[in-house]
């Protein structure tokens, strides 16, 4: 097999879009900690917050900088991963690590805020999440999409943004009021879960390879300059590199097959741990309210029975 090492440093640790992320870093540091008493409202920045950050955007980097994303192109079982990573791991860390005092400025933008209060809806946000989700994995999507730096940049950025909004009813805590609790927030994982099913069952079972930018051919190398500058994938072209078969042993319908596992078995284990500790909360506010929420189901069984 050919080592991945001879599309160069660019490709493999995208030095630009670490410097991008970097740079963001900086900037969420300025605002937090040395310029925050420029605004108002603002609170101190919490230790938490700075580590979910932090590992949000270090989980950005490896799915979209690191050699996973020049694997991602190559074999579709690593862009799933990349996926499932992006959308359903370092999406909830973000939201997380951003200080509610910023949320709350942010949600005040007049037309901003409008807008985001209707996209966190929970039906529309699992909605939203779902369609875009099995859309972009239709082949004529996936294929037309990696055939175009513009449109593969904007509909990532648009697919992690629907991620975006599909977990601020699960972890933000600006938004009391219109947050889920308890036994809401199970049943809409449980739905998230099952909506994006038949998009992976559809790849899992196909018996035909149908992504002609993970095949063989001038389709998966002209996909390759999404990641790889143009120079060095001339020059390997020229060289007889011929196809995604060179870097791996897997045939083409297996890695396709195997991606869809993967993306269904991770989602499995994450929504799994969510819901571990979704239950686990739920349980201990139940207990630790337990004399408070008696008091109020006898008020309300009371002023039923005035009705009767």
């Amino acid at each position: 097999m050919v080592p991945i090492s001879i599309f160069g440093f660019v490709a493999l640790w995208s030095p630009y879009f670490f410097t991008f992320l970097l740079a963001m870093f900086l900037l969420y540091l300025l605002i937090t900690v040395k310029w925050r008493d420029r605004f108002s409202g603002s609170e101190p920045l919490k230790r938490r917050e700075l580590i979910d950050f932090s590992i949000g955007l270090l989980l950005v980097y490896v799915t979209k900088g690191s050699p996973v994303d020049l694997l991602g192109h190559i074999l579709f079982t690593m862009h799933m991963v990349q996926m499932a990573i992006l959308l359903l791991v370092a999406a909830p860390f973000l939201i997380m690590g951003i200080p509610n005092w910023i949320w709350r400025k942010v949600f005040a933008v007049p037309v901003l805020g409008g807008f985001l209060h209707i996209m966190t809806k929970p039906i529309i946000s699992l909605i939203v999440f779902s369609g875009m989700f099995s859309v972009y994995h239709l082949p004529l999507i996936l294929d037309t999409i990696k055939l175009s730096i513009p449109l593969h940049a904007a509909f990532t950025i648009t697919l992690f943004i629907s991620a975006l909004f599909l977990w601020w009813p699960i972890v933000n805590t600006l938004d009391v009021k219109r947050r889920l609790q308890g036994l809401s927030k199970i049943g809409y994982i449980i739905a998230s879960a099952i909506l994006i099913t038949p998009a992976c069952a559809l790849i899992i079972f196909v018996d035909v390879p149908v992504y002609e930018t993970y095949q063989s051919g001038e389709a998966w190398l002209q996909s390759m300059a999404l990641c790889v500058p143009a120079a060095t994938l001339g020059t390997l072209a020229n060289a007889g590199l011929s196809g995604p078969e060179v870097f791996s042993n897997m045939p083409i319908l297996y890695d396709q097959q195997l991606g869809g596992v993967i993306m269904k078995v991770l989602q499995e284990i994450i929504y799994g741990v969510v819901l571990g500790r979704i239950f686990i909360n739920w349980f201990r506010h139940e207990r630790d309210n337990a004399d408070e929420l008696t008091k109020k189901q006898l008020l309300e069984r009371e002023r039923l029975s005035m009705y009767s």
